[in-house]
């Protein structure tokens, strides 16, 4: 559970230094994904999920 708390953390680093040190990069990349077909976000979202899972196994084991 400790590792998953961790990652959780990382997670929540990255996120907040996109909005404190590119707020505008954000505010673009919001816009971006909000004219992108639902289709091709769920595709990349779950390309994502897959190579998060084959890093954390390559990794951990």
């Amino acid at each position: 559970m400790g590792d998953l708390t961790v990652a959780l953390g990382l997670v929540l680093v990255i996120e907040g230094l996109v909005w404190a040190l590119a707020p505008q990069a954000g505010v673009h990349l919001l816009a971006a994904a909000a004219e992108t077909p639902q289709k091709t976000l769920r595709t990349f979202g779950w390309l994502a999920v897959a190579t998060g899972v084959a890093l954390v196994w390559l990794i951990r084991g």
